[in-house]
């Protein structure tokens, strides 16, 4: 069973995947200003999905080194994801692939991986793909779960799909709210009640905003069939 520990190591090999180019020279280096400025279309909507891959237990790394294609391929899968959502069920806006390690630039070009056929994206941005290769390898703390591998690939993705998540937390913040669940804690803390509710009318607007986003995709399409006819 994981323990917190587990978690803990996992995120640190996500942050220093995606901090890698800060410490490292690399092929292709990204920047956090890059990451604004390609994955943010519109300033509501700054939620990145995370994803990471490669994460093999030290039991299993003797038989299981994945390919740059596989490790790619599996990044876009959910179970990879580190916010529970389906990522089948919304539009792309944009997406960041971080590689480190074993890398050769040509199997991480993006008409490589435009071939996969794994991501849609929306119609008014349909080329939303930025990759940056570091030759560091990925690095695991002694000891630990995580077997040391030749080569991770890490992604940011602002996706309309991570709404998901919000309706969640909204669902489950209401539950709790309708039985004043905790609230005296934060009230005896300084907080006035009022502001949970503006809180809750401030995830609405959210949601609404990943909403238009994702019909503006699928209004501006029919559009364009329309216009074909």
């Amino acid at each position: 069973r994981p323990t917190y520990t587990n978690l803990n190591r996992l995120i640190g090999q996500i942050v220093s995947s995606i901090t890698v180019s800060l410490r490292f020279d690399g092929a292709l280096d990204i920047d956090l200003t890059e990451f604004q400025t390609n994955l943010v279309p519109y300033a509501q909507i700054h939620f990145p999905l995370a994803t990471y891959d490669t994460v093999i237990s030290t039991e299993k790394v003797y038989h299981e080194q994945l390919s740059v294609a596989e490790v790619t391929s599996a990044c876009f899968e959910p179970v990879n994801q580190m916010v529970k959502c389906d990522p089948y069920h919304g539009k792309c806006m944009a997406c960041c692939l971080l590689y480190h390690g074993d890398v050769v630039p040509k199997d991480a070009s993006i008409a490589t991986i435009k071939t996969m056929r794994t991501i849609q994206f929306v119609d008014w941005r349909p080329t939303g793909f930025k990759v940056g290769i570091n030759y560091q390898p990925p690095t695991v703390v002694s000891g630990g779960h995580l077997a040391k591998v030749q080569r991770a690939v890490g992604t940011l993705s602002n996706t309309t799909a991570i709404a998901e998540a919000w309706t969640h937390l909204d669902t489950m913040f209401d539950l709790m709210y309708a039985m004043h669940a905790f609230v005296h804690w934060y009230v005896g803390e300084g907080m006035e009640e009022g502001e949970f509710s503006e809180a809750r009318k401030d995830k609405a607007a959210l949601e609404k905003d990943y909403e238009e986003v994702g019909v503006y995709s699928v209004e501006g399409k029919g559009e364009e069939k329309g216009e074909e006819c």
